[in-house]
């Protein structure tokens, strides 16, 4: 008898590509969160929609969604506007993140080891990329490095109030390392200096590390240092 045929393998469905206004969502927040898009830009209804290669309809409710989180501002017939990092919002994100992230680094004593781990982990991550001079990828381990410490914290109204942060944090970061290229360096040694004192268990170097690394934020993003 001849050998019956092998089974045949069931098909995959099909990828379910996101909605088009989630697609031009994506593209312009994270162009704009990247600096692709800078300050200042005026984006058009039809060149995003050749860009992402979707009607216009999808990009219009995407430019709405955008101008909610304060990203961009609509002007009817003539496009969205990006919109600059002010000198308020640079002050309002560093005052939160100090009030957050030092109270953190003192909660996060003593370290657990996973803490610690995943804390090397980014650490290295954060000096691959700056090798590689991808500086977008250097801006979210940063974040991501901070925010591991905040969530190890123990609070969670803390963890979602830091979240909401996060795409101010990430556009200021790129802007910074743009203007200041060697404060790559320099944050990734002072993010080794915070590690070592939280390793340490010292609460309170943790949280020096902490005032000083964040503070240094406010100064290069408002072009003051020299």
């Amino acid at each position: 008898m001849p050998a019956p045929a092998p089974a045949a393998s069931p098909a995959r469905p099909p990828v379910k590509r996101p909605p088009a206004a989630e697609r031009v969502y994506t593209h312009v927040k994270d162009a704009v969160l990247d600096r692709r898009y800078e300050g200042g830009t005026l984006l058009t209804e039809g060149d995003l929609a050749e860009a992402v290669g979707v009607s216009r309809t999808p990009v219009r409710e995407a430019l709405l969604r955008l101008e909610v989180e304060g990203l961009i501002k609509l002007y009817p017939k003539k496009g969205a506007l990006v919109l600059a990092v002010s000198a308020q919002e640079i002050s309002d994100v560093v005052e939160t993140r100090l009030l957050v992230e030092e109270f953190a680094a003192r909660k996060a004593v003593p370290a657990s080891t996973q803490l610690i781990s995943r804390l090397e982990g980014l650490l290295e991550e954060q000096r691959q990329f700056s090798e590689a001079g991808d500086l977008a990828a250097v801006s979210v381990k940063d974040r991501c490095f901070h925010a591991e410490i905040v969530r190890h914290a123990g609070n969670e109204i803390l963890s979602r109030l830091y979240d909401q942060l996060r795409d101010r944090q990430l556009r200021m970061g790129v802007a910074v390392m743009e203007a200041h290229p060697g404060r790559i360096a320099a944050n990734i040694a002072e993010h080794s200096e915070l590690l070592e004192a939280i390793r340490a268990g010292d609460a309170e170097g943790a949280a020096q590390v902490v005032r000083r690394h964040v503070s240094r934020v406010k100064v290069l993003v408002r072009g003051e240092d020299r």
